[in-house]
C-alpha cells in the first residue's frame, strides 16, 4: 500500500497535467511484453492490448538497450519519466543529462541501504550508462528515440486524444464535486481517507507531500499508480487513464460506420455533435442545447455509435468529447 499524506497547503496544490508524457508512455508501452512479474494480475486497458496483439513480433521489436531498464515486476527508473517536459525531444535530452549519481540512484547501482527499487541485477549496459559513459547514453538516445518513430509515433494522436479527454472529466469532477470527487474517483480501487490517498502496491510507503502538492499525470499504458517523489517540486503520480472499453475495430479506434452515419441527419444531432466541440458530461450537454436529460443522453448514444464521440464513465459521471472522426466532419474535412 502507498500511502499519500496531504496537507491543507497539497490539496490547493494539486494540479493536472497539460498532456501525456511521450517519454514515459515509450518506457510504459514495453512493460506487458517484458515484466512477466508484471503481467500476472496487471490490468491492461482495452484499447492498450488490442495495440499490443496488433505488433508483429511484440512492442519490445526494436527497443534496444532501452528494454534493459525494466525490471521483471515493471519498475520504470524515476529519470525515464521527466514529467516536466513539454515533449519527447525535451523529455529525452533530459533523461539523457541525468547525473551519474541520480542514475546510479534510480537503477539500484550500487545497492542503497533501504532501497527496495532498481534493476535487481543490472547489466554491464546499464552499469556503463550509471557511470556516464558517453557510448552508453549514445545508444539509449538512439534506441528509445528509434523505438518511439517506428511504434509510438503513429500511436501518438489517440494516445494524446484520449488523455486530453481524461484531462476534462478530471477537471469536471473537480468543478463539480471539488478536491474529494477529483481523489475519490481516480481509481477504482484507490481510496481516499482524508487526508490520506491509498494506492494498492505490494511494498509499503508513507509519502508526506509536505506541502508541495499533488502533480497529476494520466497514462494510456500504465497499469497501475506509480508515484515519483521530488523533494524540490511536487510528488508525481502517474495513473491509468479511465478504461470504458471502448475502441473497438483498428488499434486507432476509428472505422467506417456508414449506417450508423446516416442517423445523423437531423437538426438537433447535428447541434449536439457542435456543442461537444468542448467535452461535456450528459446534463451539461442537455443544459447547452436546451433539451431533456433523456433526448441528450439518447443523441449523445447515436453519435457515439457513428464514431463521432467517445464517452468516458468513471462512477456516476460520464463525459462526452470528440473524436478526430467528429472534429473533422465539423471542419468539413
Amino acid at each position: 500500500m502507498i500511502r499519500l499524506h496531504f496537507t491543507a497547503a497539497d490539496l490547493r496544490r494539486i494540479t493536472l497535467a497539460p498532456a501525456a508524457n511521450a517519454l514515459s508512455e515509450t518506457v510504459l508501452s514495453l512493460r506487458p511484453g517484458l515484466c512477466p512479474g508484471l503481467r500476472r494480475g496487471a490490468r491492461v486497458r482495452t484499447a492498450a492490448r488490442r495495440w499490443h496483439a496488433s505488433l508483429p513480433g511484440g512492442a519490445n521489436l526494436g527497443a534496444g538497450v532501452l528494454a534493459e531498464l525494466l525490471a521483471e515486476d515493471g519498475f520504470v527508473p524515476d529519470f525515464l519519466l521527466q514529467p516536466s517536459a513539454h515533449d519527447f525531444a525535451e523529455a529525452l535530452e533530459s533523461a539523457a543529462s541525468t547525473p551519474p549519481e541520480r542514475l546510479a540512484l534510480d537503477l539500484g547501482i550500487p545497492e542503497v541501504a533501504g532501497w527496495n527499487g532498481g534493476l535487481g541485477r543490472p547489466g554491464r549496459w546499464a552499469h556503463e550508462l550509471a557511470q556516464g559513459a558517453p557510448a552508453a547514453t549514445a545508444a539509449l538516445v538512439a534506441d528509445t528515440r528509434g523505438y518511439f518513430r517506428t511504434a509510438i509515433e503513429p500511436l501518438w494522436p489517440r494516445i494524446r486524444s484520449d488523455a486530453l479527454t481524461d484531462r476534462a472529466l478530471r477537471a469536471e469532477m473537480l468543478l463539480r464535486g471539488g478536491v474529494d470527487a477529483l481523489l475519490t474517483t481516480l481509481g477504482t480501487t484507490w481510496n481516499w481517507q482524508p487526508p490520506t490517498l491509498h494506492l494498492p502496491s505490494a511494498s509499503t510507503y508513507d509519502i508526506p507531500l509536505c506541502g508541495r502538492g499533488l502533480l497529476l499525470v494520466p497514462s494510456w499504458f500504465a497499469t497501475g499508480p506509480m508515484v515519483m517523489y521530488r523533494p524540490e517540486a511536487a510528488t508525481v503520480l502517474v495513473y491509468p487513464l479511465y478504461d470504458d472499453g471502448a475502441g473497438a475495430g483498428r488499434a486507432d479506434g476509428s472505422g467506417d460506420r456508414p449506417d450508423a452515419l446516416a442517423a445523423l441527419l437531423g437538426r438537433n444531432r447535428a447541434r449536439v455533435l457542435a456543442l461537444l466541440r468542448s467535452p461535456a458530461t450528459t446534463t451539461a450537454l442537455a443544459e447547452r442545447a436546451a433539451l431533456s436529460l433523456a433526448a441528450a443522453s439518447q443523441h449523445a448514444g447515436v453519435l457515439r455509435g457513428a464514431g463521432l464521440i467517445t464517452t468516458v464513465r468513471t462512477g456516476t459521471s460520464v463525459l462526452h468529447s470528440l473524436t478526430p472522426l467528429g472534429a473533422s466532419l465539423l471542419a468539413g474535412v
